[in-house]
């Protein structure tokens, strides 16, 4: 993710997505089992990112819990994220933020932790309510080479899909077992993430379609080499229905019930806003900032250099502009399959 707030000035399409889940997290905190007083309620945020699309998920979870525990009971909001992410911005739009929870809430405190979500992060049986958005659908690692894209799912590699598939499973089950261990008795946990849809689509299509063409391009115009681009994978996957299910049905998360799962299609904003305004310019930076935001500092580790590599700057621009052209010649409704579910501990 790119940092000093690019990612919460880029992200209106997590934002948009996440919204159907904030019902489920909603009704999950207003049936939880509480710790008994004087115990704070836990309320766990992982993969939080820059923190600008948790402000509207914590601020309808902690409102929903005060209508239980009344307006003195502590409420503690942990943020979690990898050691790397931008806590400075998530700690300034907590304090400046319009929408900030903490904002008329003095019993409600915030703190962060940077440590991965594939390992446990806060104490055995502590947390009342857990919440991730946008994050699960990123692997613990790149397990393979992608030799004809940067996305495995418009991959033809089967070696590649394989690879994927397999590590997929893998870290699923590890988050899984990891909150197992963090979640209180009694606790929900609720999840909005990438996923495949039911006839197989991970969506998405013309975005990454248009930015391999222009990677492929920035090779031919020498600013990246062959065996850079070669190296280049985004490490996401849109697990199918049956495989978020997986888990649960073969008994490999003792402790916790799937009590509810939803694959749906998010509202493309961007390309409403095209329909509404007609400025296709505006499409195609939109979707081109998404872009920069969530993956391209991925794929400027690939260079020689890694992220420090002295081109990795004018690497990441050029991308940019040269995918939102390619968007902005033709703009179209973007496919975004998500997953929506809430697991239980028991």
């Amino acid at each position: 993710m790119e940092g000093n707030g690019f990612y919460n000035r880029s992200s209106r399409v997590q934002a948009a997505g996440l919204s159907p889940a904030l019902p489920l997290l909603e009704a999950a905190a207003r049936s939880v089992a509480l710790p008994p007083a004087p115990q704070p309620v836990v309320i766990a945020d992982y993969g939080s990112s820059e923190g600008r699309n948790s402000l509207a998920p914590m601020a309808a979870a902690i409102a929903a819990l005060r209508e239980r525990v009344g307006r003195e009971r502590e409420v503690s909001v942990v943020h979690t994220d990898l050691p790397g992410n931008d806590f400075t911005a998530l700690f300034e739009a907590l304090a400046d933020d319009p929408g900030s929870y903490l904002r008329d809430d003095p019993a409600t405190y915030a703190s962060a932790v940077g440590r991965s979500y594939f390992a446990q992060i806060l104490p055995a049986g502590s947390v009342t309510l857990g919440w991730s958005s946008w994050a699960v659908q990123w692997l613990s690692r790149t397990p393979a080479a992608i030799p004809d894209q940067v996305q495995v799912a418009f991959s033809r590699d089967a070696t590649a899909h394989a690879a994927y598939a397999h590590q997929a499973a893998d870290d699923w089950r590890t988050f899984l077992t990891m909150r197992s261990r963090e979640l209180a008795r009694g606790a929900k946990l609720v999840v909005l993430t990438m996923a495949m849809d039911d006839a197989g689509d991970f969506g998405y299509g013309p975005l990454l379609e248009s930015m391999y063409a222009a990677l492929r391009e920035l090779v031919d115009d020498g600013l990246v080499h062959g065996d850079e681009l070669e190296r280049m994978a985004i490490p996401t996957v849109g697990r199918r229905r049956e495989e978020f299910a997986a888990p649960f049905a073969a008994g490999d998360v003792d402790g916790l019930s799937l009590e509810r799962l939803d694959v749906f299609s998010g509202d493309d904003r961007i390309f409403a806003q095209f329909e509404s305004s007609g400025d296709a310019q505006a499409f195609g930076a939109q979707w081109a900032a998404f872009s920069r935001a969530s993956v391209f500092p991925t794929l400027a580790t690939a260079l020689k250099g890694g992220a420090g590599d002295p081109r990795a700057d004018t690497f990441v621009d050029r991308l940019e502009a040269m995918l939102a052209a390619r968007l902005a010649a033709a703009p179209v409704r973007m496919s975004i399959p998500l997953a929506q579910m809430v697991i239980a501990k028991h």
